[in-house]
């Protein structure tokens, strides 16, 4: 990972129920780019970190920074020649308790908003104590509702962008 001064930084949550933390990096000590970072967090706090697997580096301006005047909105569109390449990662979190299993589950984008669902499945008692089942049922239900979410956010956008009611179709 390599960071500039400015760029943004989000980390998954490390548990269940805890919330994604996003920053902007104030300082590399790293060599070319490279961690440690110092980070001034969302909540105001500012601490050294090292990322880990999870950490997504958004490159670019601070989170909320307006689009400059002088740039169209079509800039933002990429032709087929060119390409654009974008990675999004789902973080997972499963707790399994007795016969309960919930699953976390978080979309970390290039988006200053990340978006998470959570799912759930409970065990008959007539059912075989298989956790495997209960994680794929809890996981399964809280990927339905991101997805679900995600939809809703685009159908935000669409509306936002066109100033008319959008109503995107599941395919």
């Amino acid at each position: 990972m390599r960071a500039r001064v400015g760029d943004r930084i989000i980390l998954a949550a490390e548990h269940i129920d805890e919330a994604t933390r996003d920053g902007e990096i104030l300082e590399i000590r790293g060599a070319d780019g490279a961690p440690p970072y110092v980070v001034r967090w969302s909540n105001g706090h500012t601490g050294l970190i090292y990322p880990g697997p999870g950490a997504v580096l958004r490159i670019g301006a601070a989170a909320g920074a307006p689009i400059p005047a002088s740039v169209p909105v079509t800039a933002h569109h990429h032709s087929p020649e060119v390409g654009h390449v974008r990675e999004w990662n789902v973080r997972v979190s499963i707790f399994e308790s007795g016969d309960e299993t919930s699953a976390n589950v978080v979309l970390i984008a290039d988006s200053p908003e990340p978006l998470s669902a959570r799912g759930t499945a409970h065990r008959s008692t007539h059912d075989l104590g298989v956790p495997e089942i209960g994680d794929e049922v809890a996981v399964a239900r809280a990927l339905r509702h991101l997805a679900d979410k995600l939809m809703e956010t685009a159908e935000t956008d669409v509306s936002v962008m066109t100033g008319e009611e959008a109503h995107i179709k599941a395919i």
